[in-house]
C-alpha cells in the first residue's frame, strides 16, 4: 500500500477555526502580545552533510533497522539553522513518498509545549493566569466527592503532579468532545495531589480546556493568533485539511478504534474524539517551524525585553520543580534526567519534550541550541520502541559535531 505524496511548498493549511496557518485575523481575535518582530533561525546549512555526517548516518541506520520509516530534523544554534533535512520515506515500502525537510508531522505530545504551555506562558505574562487557581474554580464538577480534588491547581496540572493517572482510554466510552471532557473531569485520582510525579495526558486534556475558558478563546485559535502566526510558523496548526492528508506521513494502521490508516489526522485516540484539538496532542508541524518556536523561546529567555514571552516567565516555566521528589518536570516542559532521551551532553538547565509518535524538541540555553527530530515511529503499529535507543545517540552525535566545529 502506497500512502502519500509530496506537499506543494506554497500550500496553506486551514485549521478548525477557518483561518489559514499564519493568516490570523487580529480584528476578531485581539492583538498579538508580541513586543518585537520575531526572527526564525537564519538558514546556514550549506555544510550540514559534512558537519553532521555521523548524526545523519545514525538516522539512516535507524531507518534501515525499521526504528521508523522516515524523519525530518532541524538543528539551530546561535540563531542559525545549521541542519534541516528529511530522510527516509512515509512508510517502509520502496515506492512510498520520500520525507523532505518540508514534510509535516503529527507532533503528538510536543503539542504540550508548542501550544498548551506556550498559551499558559502568554496568559501568565498578561496577568490572566493564576498558577495556583484551583481547577474546580473553573470546572465546579471537577471537585466531585473526593475532597483532595479541591487542592489540585493549574500549577499541578502543568507539573504533572496533580494525582491524576497518566492515561485513560476515555475514547472507548466517550463519543463527543463534551463527553470526553466530562470523563476526564471525573477521572479518579491515583495519588495525593502534589506528592507524586505522574506524567498525565488526562491533566493536559483538562488544562487545555481550562486555558480556553480563561482566555475566552479556543486553544487552536489562541495559538494560531498569538504563537504560530506571529512566529511565521506557516505550516503549523491543528486539524490539517483533507487536501493535505496524503502529504503527511501516516502514524498507524488502526485496526482497533478507527479501523483505517491514520494519516493527516491526530494519532491519539482521545484527541481524535476531541475533534483533533486538545491540550495534550493535536498539533502538526514541519521541523523548521518547530525550530522557529524554539528560537523564540531562546530569544525570550536571553533578553529582558522583546520576544514572544517575558524572560522571567520562560525561566519560571522551564525550571525543574523541586517537589515532588524525583521529578524531572518543569511547568509544561520536561528537563533531562539520567539516562535521558536528550543524550549525555545537554546542560542542566536544558528543557524540552517528547512525543509518542516519535517526535522531540530539546533546547540547551547555554549553547543557544535547539534540536528537533520528527518521526512516525508508530507506523504501522505502536509496538516499535527502538526510538528510545536512537534518540540519545542522535542528540549526542549532534552535540559532538558542534563541539568539533567550535
Amino acid at each position: 500500500m502506497q500512502v502519500g505524496h509530496r506537499l506543494p511548498r506554497n500550500s496553506v493549511i486551514y485549521p478548525v477555526g477557518g483561518a489559514a496557518f499564519g493568516d490570523y485575523d487580529v480584528s476578531k481575535l485581539g492583538p498579538s502580545p508580541v513586543k518585537a518582530p520575531m526572527r526564525a533561525p537564519e538558514p546556514a546549512f550549506q555544510r550540514q552533510d559534512a558537519q553532521f555526517a555521523r548524526a545523519f548516518q545514525i538516522l539512516q541506520q535507524a531507518i534501515e533497522q525499521r526504528a521508523f520509516p522516515g524523519a525530518a530534523l532541524a538543528v539551530a544554534q546561535g540563531g542559525r539553522l545549521l541542519a534541516l533535512r528529511g530522510v527516509g520515506r512515509f512508510t517502509y515500502e520502496d515506492g512510498a513518498p520520500a520525507v523532505t525537510a518540508d514534510t509535516v508531522f503529527d507532533l503528538a505530545s510536543v503539542s504540550k509545549v508548542v501550544a498548551t504551555s506556550a498559551m499558559s506562558m502568554l496568559l501568565y505574562d498578561a496577568g490572566q493566569l493564576d498558577l495556583d487557581q484551583p481547577v474546580w474554580n473553573i470546572f465546579p464538577e471537577f471537585a466531585g466527592e473526593d475532597p483532595r480534588r479541591r487542592d489540585i491547581t493549574l500549577r499541578l496540572l502543568l507539573a504533572h503532579s496533580s494525582g491524576l493517572p497518566a492515561y485513560e482510554r476515555l475514547f472507548q466510552r466517550a463519543r463527543t468532545r463534551d463527553e470526553l471532557l466530562r470523563a476526564a473531569l471525573e477521572t479518579p485520582l491515583m495519588a495525593e495531589p502534589g506528592t507524586r510525579a505522574e506524567y498525565s495526558d488526562i491533566g493536559f486534556v483538562i488544562l487545555g480546556e481550562a486555558l480556553a475558558r480563561i482566555a475566552g478563546e479556543t486553544l487552536d485559535r489562541f495559538c494560531q493568533t498569538h504563537v504560530f502566526g506571529p512566529l511565521g510558523m506557516a505550516h503549523t496548526g491543528y486539524c490539517p485539511p483533507a487536501a493535505w492528508k496524503s502529504a503527511i506521513p501516516p502514524t498507524v494502521d488502526d485496526r482497533d478504534f478507527r479501523h483505517r490508516v491514520v494519516q493527516g489526522e491526530v494519532h491519539d485516540e482521545n484527541a481524535s474524539v476531541m475533534g483533533g484539538v486538545s491540550g495534550h496532542a493535536g498539533v502538526f508541524a514541519p521541523a523548521a517551524d518547530v525550530a522557529a518556536f524554539a528560537q523564540a523561546v531562546l530569544d525570550s529567555r536571553g533578553s529582558q525585553a522583546g520576544g514572544l514571552f517575558r524572560r522571567e516567565t520562560v525561566l519560571l516555566f522551564t525550571q525543574r520543580q523541586s517537589t515532588p521528589a524525583k521529578n524531572s518536570r518543569a511547568l509544561g516542559w520536561d528537563t533531562p534526567s539520567q539516562p535521558s532521551q536528550s543524550g549525555r551532553y545537554l546542560c542542566r538547565s536544558s528543557f524540552g519534550h517528547l512525543g509518542y509518535t516519535g517526535t522531540s524538541l530539546w533546547i540547551d540555553p547555554e549553547r543557544e541550541l535547539s534540536i528537533t527530530l520528527l518521526t512516525n515511529r508508530t507506523w504501522p503499529d505502536n509496538r516499535n520502541q527502538q526510538i528510545k535507543e536512537v534518540r540519545p545517540r542522535w542528540h549526542d552525535a549532534v552535540v559532538e559535531a558542534l563541539s568539533c566545529s567550535a
